[in-house]
């Protein structure tokens, strides 16, 4: 029986989804997944993964306390939200998943550095080991700087 493309394909390289949407990963199975934060915000939308998105955010609402502020309680959610879906992805994948630090600590080698031990801190707290996430990291002089950093720590990074 002829092969399909991703059947070639498979023989010829590493297959990696470029998605948040899990059924997606779940069909055409992937060894790793990679992740960004406009990625998950589009999957957070979709009705399949309401509980997801409810369950992280009720949850960040307790952790943040009643003194946070709207937005305090939207970033953290965000962070986990991110993690929430890594972690469903790594129930499929069998190598990693990346998740990405806030574009917008592109220009600050300390604010990076700080994200990514806190997003795998998070995947840690979850029972998932460091060796399975992939901190990506933005290709700028504070970036380079940060992934340095956080290379030596022991994280992967690209």
């Amino acid at each position: 029986m002829a092969k399909n493309l991703l059947e070639q394909l498979r023989e010829m390289t590493v297959v990696v989804a470029d998605t948040g949407d899990i059924q997606a990963i779940e069909k055409f199975k992937p060894r790793d997944t990679t992740t960004n934060p406009s990625l998950i915000t589009a999957a957070a939308q979709m009705p399949e993964y309401q509980e997801i998105v409810d369950e992280t955010l009720k949850q960040a609402k307790v952790d943040a306390g009643s003194a946070a502020s709207d937005q305090e309680v939207a970033a953290l959610a965000f962070d986990r939200l991110a993690v929430s879906f890594g972690k469903k992805i790594l129930e499929i994948v069998p190598k990693r998943v990346s998740t990405e630090v806030d574009a917008r600590l592109s220009y600050d080698t300390e604010a990076t550095i700080e994200k990514g031990r806190y997003l795998i801190a998070e995947y840690e707290k979850a029972g998932i080991p460091r060796e399975r996430i992939l901190i990506k990291i933005a290709s700028t002089w504070e970036g380079i700087k940060a992934a340095e950093v956080l290379e030596k720590k022991g994280f992967t990074v690209t």
